[in-house]
This record gives C-alpha cells, structure tokens and sequence, in this order.
C-alpha cells in the first residue's frame, strides 16, 4: 500500500511514518510465508537453517535414486521366482512321465506318449528360463547379466548384490538335457535320477534366491523409513507454523491500518493547533 506523506519538521507524522513502514514491511514477510507456507524459504532467511535443510533435501533425491535401484532389483527377483516355481513344477511333470516310462510292461503306444511328452515339457523349461528377463537381465539363464549390483546408500557407499543362477538344461542345476529320453525302461531310470537330482538343485536354488529377495525388501523399507524421516526432518526446519502465521497477519493488518490513521492524525495535529490562533 501506498505510505502517506508527513507535513515538513512534523516529528510526531515522522515517528508514526516510520512505525507504519516497519509494519508494512513485517507484514510484507509474514504475506509471503503464509502464501508459500515456508518460514525459510531462501538463504538470508536462516543461512544455517537453509544450508541443513538443502543437505537433507539432496539426501533425500538420492535416497529416490536408491529406491529405484531397490525396486528394479526386487521386480527382476519377482519375475525370476516366479520363473522358477514353474520350472519346478515342470521338473515334477518329467518325474511323472520318467517315472512312469520305467515300468517294463509299457506297450510301445504308451511309451512313445511318455516321450513325446517328455521332450514337450522340457522345451517348456527351455522356453520359461529364456523368458525369465526384466528390463535387460536375466537372472536364470547363466547370462552376463545374472549378478547384479543394486545401490544400497544415498552416497554409493553400499551396493548389495543379486545373484542368478543358471537353470538351462544341462547344466549344473538343471542336470537333465535333450540327451536323456524316456525310449527304454533303462533310459527312463537314468532319466528320473537326473531329474530327482535337478528338482533338489532348483528347491536350493530358489531357496537362496528368496533370501536375497527377502534382503532387498528388507532394505527396501529401511530406505523407505530413512527418507520419510529426512523428510520430515526438512519440513520441521523449513516449514511454517501456519496457525500462528495467520494469527500474526491478522494482527499486522490491524496495526497496519492503525498506523496509517496515527500518521493520518499527525499530520493534522499542526493544523488544529494553527486554528486556535485565528
């Protein structure tokens, strides 16, 4: 608002002038906390107060940086459990067949079903372990991308690492490949050894994995909690007391307005005082 002119060598218009002013401009600060609702919102507001709460706001992007990091990992983790659980039970329908294509009253009609669907099934477990990738890795299929490093700390300090395994066929979790066929009674006893031996590799494999899930999750929530508490920690730095803020603009406005009827009266007094001469 505009500020009233005082009447020349008026000392008691200056003095009121003056006043108004400082109120004018308290009320201008306390206008622009309530608006922005921040109580330090640039350095010469609290220098101290503003340089901790710039820190912790920086910690806190960081930390956002962490949590992706941990989600990206845990989604991969979730994609390749769930892989594996089929693969398991994969592995349990070529115990069925294997198990079954040992028995040596098998007419040739049964047998070569057992086999057909013994090669099926397998290339099912091929396809599911290929299929197991998210966002670029993939933690079953022995691929360069099955270890990863997954940020830990806001500075980079911590890195935890998810560790794959290799469930293709053939392999040493997987011991049963193509080779291995269900044609004799022989072959289909070597077979289900093979295949009781890849059930208890894939139950290990799993097991350990789901660890490591249970890890990332774990650290999940503890950056979760860390960063609400930056946070929080930030808005009690910076953060207005709204309530008292409103109460004080209301009182500012009322000094506001009787500062300009102080200076208003001031500046009259010299002209009543005049008058009594006349």
């Amino acid at each position: 608002m505009a500020i009233n002119a005082t009447t020349p060598g008026n000392q008691a218009a200056l003095l009121a002038l003056n006043d108004l002013a400082n109120t004018q401009n308290e009320l201008n600060r306390t206008q622009s906390i309530v608006s922005s609702q921040l109580a330090i919102s640039e350095p010469r507001d609290n220098p101290a107060l503003w340089s901790i709460a710039q820190g912790q706001q920086q910690q806190v992007s960081a930390l956002d940086t962490v949590t992706a990091s941990l989600n990206r990992a845990t989604s991969l983790s979730d994609v390749a459990t769930a892989a594996g659980q089929t693969v398991l039970n994969l592995l349990n329908q070529l115990k069925q067949d294997a198990l079954s294509a040992t028995s040596t009253s098998l007419d040739t009609t049964s047998r070569q079903a057992y086999a057909s669907d013994f090669q099926s099934v397998m290339g099912r477990i091929a396809s599911t372990v290929n299929s197991a990738g998210f966002d670029g890795a993939n933690l079953l299929d022995g691929s360069s991308t099955g270890n990863q490093n997954v940020l830990g700390s806001a500075d980079g300090s911590v890195l935890l690492t998810l560790t794959g395994t290799n469930l293709s066929l053939g392999g040493s979790v997987i011991t049963v490949d193509s080779t291995y066929s269900l044609g004799t009674a022989s072959a289909a006893t070597a077979a289900l050894s093979a295949i009781n031996s890849s059930l208890s590799n894939v139950t290990t494999a799993m097991a350990s994995l789901g660890t490591q899930s249970s890890q990332l999750s774990a650290h999940a929530t503890f950056i979760g909690q860390l960063s609400d508490s930056l946070q929080t920690s930030v808005g009690d730095l910076i953060n207005a007391d709204m309530g008292a803020e409103s109460a004080k603009l209301q009182a500012l406005q009322v000094q506001q307005q009787l500062g300009v009827q102080s200076v208003s009266i001031a500046n009259q007094a010299p002209s009543v005082i005049l008058s009594l001469f006349r």
